[in-house]
């Protein structure tokens, strides 16, 4: 066996440390993401938190982050720029309607969400909605709480298992939600223009008790409209008061997508003239909304939750999990677990 001596440095000279990556998580609210800032320090990775949304100091304070880790926060060119070493964007949520996709591709900067991960709690929670607003329950809670036992809602629930369900959007929790719904509606129908026309997915569809057929069927013949579509330029504000009018007298709007989706002017305007019987909403166009001044709130046929379909004892340390996974997985591999899209 050889054996190799090493000469000795010489006298002030150090070898060059190498240089940290850093990971930055912009805003992440509420949530516990300790676990997601071990996986990265695990990795090699320096982590801070900047807790904020505003695109200037995200800017300034991750100026030399390699990956961006962001909640709500919008990501634009302009701030990709400013992030020269930026090389990867880590959503924390299926949507990433906040971040310039295209820009992000054209330099070369990997952005990746959460797909799938709590199909489960968002179908399960626009089932959730449509009981509670389709049996009044907001109403009736309200007047128990208020000593009116026998009070009566001016309007009767519908029998569901005489009413048709529609659903625009039909990926995966469009397509789990009519699975869990299909025992409880006379009949489920649905709209998706993206969707392949393939055999696998007619059999998909017929096997979650789905029949797919046109926009105008899906929005005209539905007692209840359940929304599973993402934010394109497309579908923002898509739901406008022309839709609504299409809508049949009596019949309800569930969103667990994206607030964006719908006109809430248009949506209150609806339900105050008493064409719309009520709405069920985990999203709104403004998050979170600013009290006295929000079209949508007031109104007790309108039931909003906090933008929390999503959660669970499992998303909750799961999300956080995935998010930080794929920024360590693209530092040992090059590439993401979950892309929104490819890089070359």
């Amino acid at each position: 066996m050889s054996t190799k001596t090493l000469s000795p440095q010489p006298a002030g000279t150090q070898t060059a440390p190498a240089k940290t990556l850093r990971a930055v998580y912009t805003d992440m609210d509420d949530v516990e993401f300790l676990a997601g800032m071990r996986l990265l320090e695990d990795c090699g990775f320096s982590v801070d938190y900047l807790d904020t949304q505003d695109p200037a100091r995200i800017a300034a304070e991750a100026h030399d982050a390699t990956a961006l880790l962001v909640g709500y926060a919008s990501i634009t060119a302009e701030t990709m720029d400013a992030m020269p070493s930026l090389k990867v964007i880590a959503l924390l949520s299926m949507g990433f309607n906040n971040i310039d996709v295209e820009a992000a591709r054209e330099r070369g900067i990997w952005v990746t969400n959460i797909p799938g991960a709590a199909t489960e709690e968002v179908a399960t929670h626009a089932l959730a909605l449509t009981l509670a607003v389709t049996r009044g329950l907001p109403f009736y809670s309200a007047t128990v709480q208020s000593g009116q036992w026998n009070a009566r809602d001016t309007i009767a629930p519908p029998r569901l298992s005489q009413t048709r369900l529609g659903i625009l959007g039909l990926g995966r929790i469009g397509t789990r939600f009519a699975e869990m719904a299909a025992g409880v509606f006379g009949d489920v129908v649905g709209y998706d223009p993206v969707l392949p026309d393939t055999p696998e997915i007619r059999q998909r569809l017929a096997d979650s008790g789905i029949r797919r057929t046109t926009l105008e069927e899906v929005r005209g013949t539905s007692s209840v409209l359940s929304l599973h579509m993402p934010l394109t330029e497309d579908t923002a504000d898509m739901i406008d008061a022309g839709f609504l009018a299409a809508m049949p007298a009596g019949s309800f709007l569930i969103n667990v997508s994206r607030g964006a989706l719908v006109d809430s002017q248009a949506l209150r305007e609806s339900i105050d003239a008493g064409h719309l019987a009520g709405a069920g909403l985990d999203v709104l166009d403004v998050e979170p909304p600013v009290q006295q001044e929000h079209p949508l709130l007031g109104n007790p046929r309108i039931l909003i939750t906090p933008h929390m379909a999503y959660l669970s004892d499992f998303t909750e340390s799961e999300y956080v999990r995935q998010q930080a996974q794929n920024v360590a997985s693209w530092h040992s591999t090059g590439r993401p677990d979950s892309p929104v899209v490819e890089l070359p």
